[in-house]
């Protein structure tokens, strides 16, 4: 007698979701069994729709077509953004102005962050941390259009997705709005003496705390604010540091509840209220972004207080006008495969004087100096939307990663040889001076000895009279480098987007044009091309 198998259930997370296999078969058990239904009754989620739900809230769209979104170029100023942005429906200018990072600060890409406020699923303006201020004033704009504008044509894609958001962001350690935690276990300092950086091997301990992650996936962290700051903060408003704040103190809200890097719009627009004559216009004009004293850059919110000294708001309405501290991210530079349940960082220390004070990045000071091994932070896995390996292992890849770009760099080196792939490995460095910021020397070498890493290829800005960039150095080995590219190679590029970026995207250009018999015009629409095959793809800040 022959029993009646049922059918299997068709994939309802696609290859193309950014997730581990793991993640993968997890997610497809669990909306299998939660919605209970046959496999006629199913129908698979999109990339965007399963990122959505790990992040926590539905996908938004619309009707209308992003029609390849020509303004999605972190290189881009907002103004030329908008302006390729305009004439689209309101959906589309909200994506125009976010930074275009993609780097899940905010929970989100910036399709879906723009998708979810334009649908009401998200109420939070001020999440685009790479934006700053541009962003979050054009946002506010366009939320105000959007309240006077006819009901947007926003619609949830599938049924699956109201039903079990929810769900999925109960996942520890899956998105910023349920973090898990993590025990830092060491930190090293990566620069020899005579270096004018500063930058931690920072490494943490996962166990118990239910985060998982791959490599290309970026590690979010809740920092504090220096105490310090938070004192001289409320020196400078003249209140009380136990000052009640809901069932907090001033004292504690100031140090891990708001930004106080740079001071926001609405602090200014507070002052407005509460000074009068010629400052009232000043503080007026600053909270509508314009600069009378040509000082606004510099203006974090105790140089705002100072600005304006003998002003007293409450301090209730002063916390108010702040914006929440958000979370940082950093590039995860490890494999899982390595060493399970650990995960480590590589982060440069930020520190800068203006005028008589020296001001400080919040959490990798934090992770420098105001912390210990075996303190536990809040922490969480934001999934990678497009940087990752190749699914083939065979794929040679060459990686330009100069200065902290490294970071997840070393994760795919380290998660190459943990599972053995045969494909070619060429990796780009960069930094100041080869004998202090030759960050992982001992396991590059190592590797390159091996024959792991086929080409190591180093460019030092500070050796000589003539500054050399991994642009300059991906010129130099231009033939190579687009042998490589022909035999199908995929590129991966990470750091700065505003310049080393767009540099090394230019050089690019000028190898395929030259050693690909190609016209310049020729030349960026391949590139533009590797782009959308997913050859060529960018961690880039």
């Amino acid at each position: 007698m022959t029993k009646n198998v049922p059918a299997p259930l068709p994939s309802l997370v696609p290859e193309t979701a950014p997730f581990s296999e793991e993640q993968r078969n997890w997610l497809n058990g669990f909306f299998a069994g939660l919605i209970s239904l046959d496999a006629s009754g199913i129908t698979a989620l999109t990339g965007d729709q399963a990122v959505a739900l790990l992040g926590g809230a539905p996908a938004a769209n619309t009707e209308d077509d992003d029609d390849g979104a020509p303004w999605h170029d972190q290189t881009l100023p907002i103004a030329e953004r908008m302006k390729l942005a305009d004439g689209k429906p309101l959906r589309w200018k909200m994506m125009a102005a976010m930074a275009q990072q993609d780097c899940g600060q905010c929970g989100y890409d910036c399709k879906n962050y723009s998708g979810a406020i334009v649908s009401g699923a998200e109420e939070r303006l001020n999440l685009c941390v790479p934006g700053g201020k541009e962003t979050a004033r054009m946002v506010k704009a366009l939320a105000e259009e959007l309240k006077n504008a006819p009901k947007a044509a926003t619609k949830v894609a599938a049924p699956v997705v109201a039903a079990t958001a929810a769900a999925i962001a109960s996942a520890p350690g899956s998105s910023r709005d349920n973090p898990s935690f993590a025990k830092v276990i060491s930190r090293k300092l990566l620069n020899k003496p005579g270096s004018a950086k500063e930058t931690w091997h920072v490494e943490f301990d996962l166990t118990g705390s239910g985060i998982d992650y791959a490599v290309g996936d970026a590690f979010g962290l809740f920092p504090q604010n220096d105490p310090a700051l938070a004192d001289s903060v409320i020196k400078a408003l003249a209140a009380p540091a136990d000052f009640p704040i809901g069932n907090r103190t001033l004292r504690d809200v100031l140090i891990d509840g708001v930004s106080l890097s740079p001071a926001p719009d609405m602090l200014f627009q507070l002052f407005s209220y509460i000074t009068g004559g010629e400052r009232r216009q000043k503080a007026r004009a600053l909270s509508t972004g314009e600069d009378p004293d040509g000082d606004a850059v510099t203006l974090d919110v105790l140089a705002a207080i100072e600005k304006f000294p003998g002003i007293r708001p409450d301090p209730e309405a002063f916390i108010e006008a702040l914006d929440p501290l958000q979370p940082r991210l950093y590039s995860i530079s490890s494999s899982p495969k390595t060493v399970p349940g650990r995960v480590t960082l590589t982060v440069d220390t930020v520190r800068y004087k203006i005028r008589d004070r020296q001001r400080l990045g919040v959490c990798s000071t934090m992770l420098a100096e105001r912390i210990e091994p075996g303190v536990v932070l809040k922490a969480y896995v934001q999934k990678a939307h497009a940087f990752g390996l190749p699914a083939d292992p065979n794929v040679p890849i060459i990686m330009i990663g100069p200065g902290t770009g490294i970071a997840p760099f070393r994760a795919f080196l380290h998660e190459r040889l943990a599972v053995r792939a045969p494909g070619r490995n060429w990796l780009f460095f960069g930094h100041q001076r080869s004998d202090c910021d030759f960050f992982y020397e001992d396991e590059l070498k190592a590797m390159r000895g091996s024959g792991h890493l086929s080409r190591l290829t180093l460019a030092w800005s500070r050796d000589g009279d003539q500054k050399i960039y991994v642009q300059d150095r991906m010129r130099d080995s231009g033939r190579d480098l687009w042998e490589w590219i022909a035999e199908g190679a995929h590129i991966y590029v990470c750091g700065d987007a505003k310049r080393m970026a767009k540099d090394v995207e230019l050089a690019l250009v000028d190898i395929v044009a030259q050693h690909g018999a190609r016209s310049p015009e020729e030349a960026s629409a391949f590139v533009m091309e590797l782009k959308k095959k997913g050859r060529y793809q960018q961690d880039v800040y």
